[in-house]
C-alpha cells in the first residue's frame, strides 16, 4: 500500500523565477545557457505571428547535426588523440543514450572536458575509482553533439550515425494569452498575470492542451490564467534532438532581436529542456529521475529587454543556480 501511495503522489519539482535585463552588467543570462550542457529539446512561442523571420528559420534549420556511437568503450573519451582532437579544441558533448539514470551506469562528457560517471556499486568497486555516493541510488549507444564533421572519420571503427534535429513549426490561432507585465515577477491582481501562473500556461500549450475549461472535456480542466487575450496568431517552432548550448544562446540573442522594430507581440518565451537521464542537470550538479527527471528553463523576453528566468528541476536535485 506503500508503494501504492507513492505511485499516487503528484511529482515535485524546484521551480525559481527572477527578473533581470538583458543589459545590465551582472545578468546571468549567458552563463545558465553555456552552463546546461545536455538539451534535448527547445521551442520558441512568439504571439502575434503568422510567419517566421528569415533570420530565425534559417538559425533553426543550421543547428546542425548530432551522432551515435554504438558500444562505445569508454576508454576511447579518455584516450590522448580524443582529448586532442575533440576536447582541447573545442567543446565536445556526449551522453549514454537509452539508460536509466537512477538504475544504469551512465557516462556524460562536459565541454570543459570533464568526464562524469554515474556508476551502479558493483562497476564502482571494480573501476578502482573514488568517488561519492549518488543521492539516487556497460557499453551503451552514446549521443555526441559537436560542432566538427570529422566526428564521423574518428569514430569510423564503430557503427557512428549522422542525425539531424527533428524540427516542428506550427501556427495556432485564436490563443488566448496571459497579459504579462515585465516588472510584476508576481503578477499584480487584476491586471497581469505572474511568472507561476505563465510556466503552467506555457506547459499547456507546449502539449496542446485545451485552454477552455469545458465542462465536459475529461483530460483537462485548465483555462488560461487572468487577466488575458486573444492573439489572432502565435508562431510556435520545437527542435528536438541533442543541441549544444552555443546554438541556444544564438537562438536567444536572435530572439532579443525581435524587438529592434516595432512588434504588436509585447513578450516572446524560449524554453529548453534538458535530458531527462543526464546525470547533471547545471554545471556538474548532480541529477536524478526519480518520478519526473526534469531540468529545464525558459526565458520570457520582452520588447523593453527585461526577461524573467524560470529554472525548474526535480524536488531531490540540487536547487538550480
Amino acid at each position: 500500500m506503500a508503494t501504492l501511495r507513492r505511485l499516487r503522489e503528484t511529482p515535485r519539482h524546484l521551480l525559481v523565477c527572477e527578473k533581470s535585463n538583458f543589459g545590465h552588467d551582472k545578468s546571468r543570462h549567458r552563463h545558465l545557457v553555456e552552463t546546461h550542457y545536455h538539451n534535448y529539446r527547445v521551442s520558441f512561442l512568439i504571439p502575434e505571428c503568422g510567419i517566421l523571420s528569415k533570420e530565425l528559420k534559417n538559425l533553426v534549420m543550421e543547428i546542425g547535426p548530432y551522432y551515435f556511437v554504438k558500444n562505445l568503450p569508454l576508454h576511447e573519451l579518455i584516450s590522448q588523440e580524443f582529448i586532442n582532437i575533440f576536447v582541447k579544441k573545442g567543446s565536445c558533448c556526449a551522453l549514454t543514450y537509452n539508460t536509466n539514470i537512477d538504475e544504469d551506469n551512465t557516462v556524460a562528457l562536459l565541454p570543459n572536458g570533464k568526464l562524469i560517471l554515474s556508476l551502479d556499486k558493483d562497476t564502482y568497486e571494480e573501476s578502482g575509482l573514488q568517488g561519492h555516493p549518488s543521492k539516487y541510488s556497460g557499453r551503451k549507444i552514446m549521443k555526441f553533439s559537436v560542432e566538427e564533421s570529422v566526428m564521423m572519420s574518428y569514430f569510423s571503427n564503430y557503427h557512428i550515425q549522422e542525425h539531424q534535429p527533428e524540427v516542428s513549426l506550427s501556427t495556432v490561432r485564436d490563443l488566448q494569452c496571459p497579459v504579462l507585465q515585465s516588472g510584476e515577477l508576481g503578477g499584480a491582481p487584476e491586471v497581469s498575470c505572474g511568472a507561476l501562473e505563465l510556466f503552467d500556461w506555457l506547459g499547456a500549450v507546449f502539449t496542446n492542451t485545451s485552454l477552455n475549461n469545458e465542462p465536459n472535456n475529461f483530460i483537462s480542466t485548465y483555462c488560461c490564467p487572468q487577466p488575458s487575450t486573444v492573439v489572432a496568431k502565435a508562431y510556435l517552432c520545437t527542435v528536438t534532438g541533442f543541441i549544444l548550448p552555443e546554438k541556444i544562446h544564438l537562438l536567444l540573442e536572435q530572439l532579443r532581436h525581435y524587438f529592434d522594430e516595432p512588434k504588436l507581440a509585447p513578450w516572446v518565451t524560449l524554453s529548453v529542456q534538458g535530458f531527462a537521464d543526464s546525470p547533471v542537470s547545471w554545471r556538474e550538479n548532480e541529477h536524478g529521475f526519480r518520478k519526473g527527471g526534469e531540468h529545464l528553463y525558459n526565458f520570457v523576453i520582452f520588447n523593453n529587454q527585461d526577461y524573467w528566468l524560470h529554472m525548474a528541476v526535480g524536488a531531490n536535485d540540487d536547487c538550480p543556480p
